[in-house]
């Protein structure tokens, strides 16, 4: 099971874990040790989600959720199997616990008088040099 906070975990269940070979440091051993880790969450069909949550985890997902509902983490950081592990799980516990948190709602605000007046003034001063650019004319 995985802790995300007071109220939301994650069943062992919703997750799979494959090993495979990974690229980057490790010499001769990476030929040899899958310890790359692929996590894939079942997000789609998790029971302790709510809809709002699982809009929001698909939105900060972005290519790593699949047209399954899945949402899939790669880590091959370190030359540990154990670490990477542990790596990809806090990355999905961030994301989810992210995730949960509403976004917060705009406040509509208005511009000052001042500076309404401020924005106008410099407008009209700037149209006025604008127009002293033409054609100078003899007289």
């Amino acid at each position: 099971m995985l802790r995300i906070d007071d109220k939301t975990a994650i069943e062992d269940w919703e997750l799979t874990e494959q090993f495979v070979r990974a690229s980057g440091p490790g010499g001769q051993n990476v030929n040899k040790v899958s310890s790359a880790v692929e996590l894939r969450f079942e997000a789609a069909r998790s029971p302790n989600l709510t809809p709002p949550v699982k809009a929001r985890l698909k939105r900060l997902a972005g290519r790593r959720w699949t047209k399954e509902g899945a949402l899939v983490i790669q880590c091959d950081e370190t030359r540990s199997q154990a670490r990477n592990r542990e790596i990809a799980r806090t990355r999905l516990a961030e994301l989810i616990a992210s995730a949960l948190t509403p976004p917060k709602k705009r406040i509509r605000t208005r511009p000052t008088k001042g500076s309404i007046r401020r924005r106008l003034d410099a407008k009209t001063r700037r149209g006025e040099v604008k127009a002293l650019r033409g054609k100078v004319e003899d007289p």
